[in-house]
């Protein structure tokens, strides 16, 4: 694949994807005077954006979605946020009625207009001889609140990391156009799957990614739901089509969704290090591991690599997850963060200590605080720091996390775990991978 030169990037428009895919995850600023007026939200920029990261700019597929949901089941000045799961649309309805600028403190029916509530939409007319044993559950949980707590809502999705993906939101927005979403009443009822066929994204209609076979022992193919195009499958009818959209169609950028769990497994175990050949997906999965090469770490496996659908994500569960295991106790961001790393600590729970310049000088008074009697849940810093790229120093904030008793959670994204080594010193280490896998920009994770 040719290199994207300078010339190309500045060429392309304010505001456009990069690259020009459908989930593409990266936008053209290329002016200097365009990244100023993005930051300070000057309007002849934000009028022009057509894409950004997503957790900052709301892909246009999920807006149409959100509106169409108000439409149907919210009030005049009402909007919606979309998310995956009911769980993490309760979490932002509780930010919601924390913030919120209305009273929020009377019980809330889920029809009640005016009031922030959760709408669960799930597949509908299930066939109940479904051979589908893939557990696919295709369904979004929106959170309904008036417009005037769209700033609130927002601060949650971009903190948080855990609002619904594009492609996500595309399957069940197709689902949803064609009636096969819809409200489910008991938020504990299993959600069935639908075994009919319906139309879709080209990219989902591939009948198996991994050479034209079925995986035994997975049933029919969730892609089945989807028509396949006969001229998608032939050379000389791909005159016109954009050639990133052909790539990811064709050549398995998207896997049967059979296959989900053994693609997450498969990426596990290279973030552990253990697989490193360049391989298909099934041959990944046979291949013995490679402990030698394990991040240098005893005991270390792909067993301890959880994965989430975005970095932030990650931060935001290992805060709330240190929160439920060692109690409420302020946490420290160490060194000048990434701005919502530090708004996690200051909104969720009981508070944090901030050392903006992340110096020597600090981690004296730290230590005094603690030989003080303060207690603390964790240290969250970056190695190197975004953007400023200045290093703790992880060896001493060690010895303090032992002596003290806190956890020590160090975000590597920016050298990327290829590069640092920092897991020795860490209880927790996070990432993006955003940014380094796929190698097309155009995918969310994060770990």
């Amino acid at each position: 694949m040719a290199a994207i030169t300078t010339t190309a990037v500045l060429e392309i428009e304010l505001g456009h994807a990069i690259p020009d895919a459908p989930h593409a995850v990266s936008v053209s600023l290329p002016s200097w005077r365009a990244n100023v007026g993005y930051e300070e939200g000057e309007e002849w920029v934000a009028s022009k954006m057509k894409n950004g990261y997503p957790r900052f700019f709301i892909h246009k597929t999920i807006q149409a979605f959100a509106i169409e949901i108000t439409k149907k089941y919210g009030s005049a000045g009402e909007e919606a946020m979309l998310f995956p799961s009911r769980a993490v649309a309760t979490r932002c309805l509780d930010f919601l009625r924390r913030y919120s600028l209305h009273d929020t403190r009377r019980p809330v029916g889920p029809h009640d207009a005016g009031s922030p509530r959760i709408i669960d939409l799930v597949l509908q007319h299930a066939d109940p001889d479904s051979k589908m044993t893939l557990g696919l559950k295709p369904m979004i949980s929106a959170v309904i609140y008036p417009k005037s707590d769209a700033q609130v809502a927002k601060t949650f999705w971009q903190h948080s990391g855990d609002g619904v993906s594009s492609r996500r939101a595309e399957f069940c927005f197709k689902a949803f156009e064609q009636g096969y979403l819809a409200p489910r009443h008991d938020p504990q009822e299993t959600v069935a799957a639908l075994d009919r066929t319906c139309k879709g994204p080209r990219r989902y209609q591939r009948k198996d990614s991994l050479k034209g076979k079925a995986s035994k022992g997975q049933g029919p193919s969730v892609l089945t739901l989807w028509n396949e195009s006969p001229d998608f499958l032939v050379p000389n009818k791909l005159e016109g089509k954009d050639l990133v959209q052909f790539v990811e169609e064709r050549f398995g950028r998207n896997l049967d969704l059979s296959l989900a769990a053994n693609a997450k497994l498969a990426i596990r175990r290279r973030i552990a290090g253990s697989l490193t050949a360049d391989v298909e997906l099934p041959d990944a999965l046979n291949l013995p591991g490679e402990p030698e090469v394990v991040r240098e770490v005893q005991g270390f496996s792909e067993d301890d690599i959880y994965l989430y659908p975005t970095g932030m994500s990650s931060i935001f569960n290992t805060h709330q997850t240190l929160l439920e295991t060692r109690g409420q106790m302020k946490s420290i961001s160490f060194g000048f963060p990434y701005i919502d790393t530090l708004k996690i600590l200051e909104r969720w729970g009981p508070g944090c200590l901030f050392y903006g310049n992340g110096s020597s000088d600090d981690l004296d008074d730290l230590g005094n605080r603690c030989k003080n009697g303060e207690k603390f849940l964790a240290l969250f810093c970056e190695f190197p720091g975004n953007p400023l790229l200045k290093s703790p120093d992880l060896r001493r904030i060690r010895r303090l996390a032992d002596e003290y008793d806190f956890a020590l959670v160090v975000d590597e994204t920016i050298g990327n775990f290829m590069n640092v080594h920092v897991l020795p010193a860490a209880d927790v280490m996070v990432s993006s991978l955003t940014k380094v896998f796929s190698g097309d920009s155009n995918v969310m994770g994060g770990r």
